[in-house]
């Protein structure tokens, strides 16, 4: 590969507004060509909540970019709230702004977490999905969730992982999720923030191949890690709301998206979803293409992946 595709240019919002759903505010934003090809973006996390850098995926004069903050985090309101809080529930908000838009079709573009809620949503409503774009897969299994919050990154990252395990009483570090999920539920706030800036910290130390302190510190932000760590604790002592830890990624889940043109783009030694899941959806998804980002971790703007996923994108609104 001698040149890597880069960003695109920042583009301006064309409108924004807020899906009303019960308790729930959730904020949009459009940008690019309101006639062009309708492209939906799903951040990571749960609870990462969206930002202008990410629309720069897509090309602004062929498509039409939506970008929305899920319950809870971000711009959406209220902020860090778990009730009325789970995947089926986000799934619900993708259809409702698809039809508050007026779109017939949109390509869907999730990493992380964002690829998870891709295939669900895709997976529910097959028919509302042009094309798939899916980096670092992650499915919430035990043995994911336990590589990365108990035993496995760990073993890379001692140094950020000390820092991870201080908010936890020495006879709790059993399971690190579950007394997480006991300071995050208790009343003691500012405990709950002392353990919510550890657990954003700790993902965002491991999240690049190369040291980035300026990922570090947008994950320690106080506002933004409060509702990152408390969703994602909510989601992972919960399973991801799934009726079986393989219910995204079995035979029959997709056979229902078999027919949608699908990219899935993973970096080699992402150490936060490793390459495994990847690799295994991939096995039971032929129709699908996996590409291997072969220097790099996690993160969509490493260049490579960005490469990959900006190729992808411009492959599906040619191919349009």
């Amino acid at each position: 590969m001698n040149a890597h595709l880069s960003l695109f240019p920042e583009c301006s919002i064309l409108s924004h507004g807020f899906l009303e759903k019960g308790i729930h505010q959730i904020y949009y934003e459009e940008c690019g060509n309101p006639n062009g090809k309708p492209a939906v973006f799903l951040h990571g996390g749960p609870g990462g909540g969206g930002s202008s850098k990410v629309r720069r995926f897509f090309n602004p004069d062929k498509y039409r970019i939506i970008v929305f903050d899920q319950r809870g985090c971000g711009r959406s309101k209220p902020h860090g709230c778990l009730e009325d809080n789970t995947t089926w529930d986000l799934v619900d908000d993708i259809e409702s702004l698809r039809l508050l838009l007026n779109i017939d079709k949109w390509l869907v573009f999730g990493g992380s977490w964002g690829s998870t809620l891709s295939l669900a949503y895709a997976q529910k409503h097959p028919e509302s999905v042009s094309e798939l774009v899916l980096r670092g897969i992650f499915m919430l299994r035990k043995k994911e969730l336990k590589w990365f919050y108990q035993d496995g990154a760990s073993r890379v990252f001692p140094e950020a992982w000390e820092k991870f395990l201080e908010p936890i009483d020495v006879k709790e570090r059993n399971n690190l999720i579950d007394a997480y999920h006991k300071i995050f539920t208790s009343n003691d706030e500012e405990k709950k923030l002392e353990a919510a800036i550890a657990w954003s910290k700790w993902e965002g130390s491991t999240s690049t191949l190369s040291h980035a302190p300026e990922m570090i510190s947008s994950f320690t932000e106080p506002k933004f890690a409060l509702a990152f760590a408390l969703i994602e604790n909510h989601y992972f002592i919960n399973n991801g709301f799934l009726e079986n830890e393989n219910q995204l990624i079995s035979n029959k889940a997709i056979d229902k998206i078999r027919h949608i043109p699908a990219k899935i783009i993973q970096g080699r030694y992402d150490l936060v979803c490793p390459m495994e899941t990847a690799w295994e959806l991939s096995k039971n998804w032929a129709e699908a293409e996996l590409i291997v980002a072969p220097s790099s971790g996690h993160s969509a703007f490493e260049k490579e992946i960005t490469h990959e996923l900006i190729k992808a994108t411009e492959e599906f609104v040619k191919n349009a």
